[in-house]
């Protein structure tokens, strides 16, 4: 795997396109060792995904679509757990979406992307989909970084996030930003067996 590098000497605001890696300890168990890329953050509030927490179905079993196209759903977060999301890097096929940054796009036609999958336009590698999102108020986030549960970083390529392995990308990020949060990837799940 080509090596991704970070330079984080100087604090990272959360914007749109950023990714926020817990805290090793975090307490939440819905957040527990998680990767949330950020779709939007504003004075309204902030909404993204969390990248590295897969559910136990695959999109075929929850969407009518062709059995070949093979993607497992992840777990976007707490809220609303009922709704269908997903990110993708397939902008030329599908015309739709909301970019994120550039080359990651989030959410677009559904009715488009069924017909896409179903005469094998896309790939399954392009995407990544969800049930529910992670979501904070005005200002919540922001509360907890100074109460460190989260560390702030610059995005990855879109394909990168696509294709790095789902249960090595909070490691992985966390080793490649050196210094202290490399000692972080390397911290037991469990405290107590430190």
């Amino acid at each position: 795997m080509e090596e991704i590098y970070f330079n984080f000497k100087n604090r990272i605001e959360p914007h749109k396109g950023c990714l926020l890696i817990s805290e090793p300890y975090l307490p939440d168990p819905n957040f527990k060792r998680t990767v949330i890329l950020l779709c939007e953050h504003n004075e309204d509030g902030t909404f993204g995904f969390v990248l590295n927490r897969h559910s136990k179905v695959n999109l075929n079993e929850i969407m009518e679509i062709d059995n070949s196209f093979r993607s497992r759903v992840y777990i976007g977060g707490p809220v609303q757990q009922d709704m269908l999301h997903f990110i993708h890097t397939a902008s030329d096929y599908l015309n739709s979406g909301t970019e994120v940054f550039e080359g990651l796009y989030w959410g677009g036609d559904f009715d488009n992307l069924t017909s896409l999958i179903d005469t094998h336009q896309v790939v399954s590698k392009d995407f990544r989909f969800f049930i529910g999102y992670s979501g904070w108020g005005p200002g919540q986030l922001e509360l907890e970084i100074e109460e460190n549960s989260w560390i702030v970083s610059k995005g990855l390529p879109g394909n990168k996030i696509l294709q790095t392995p789902a249960n090595k990308l909070w490691e992985l990020i966390l080793k490649h930003m050196g210094g202290r949060f490399e000692m972080y990837s390397k911290y037991p799940p469990d405290p107590r067996l430190n």
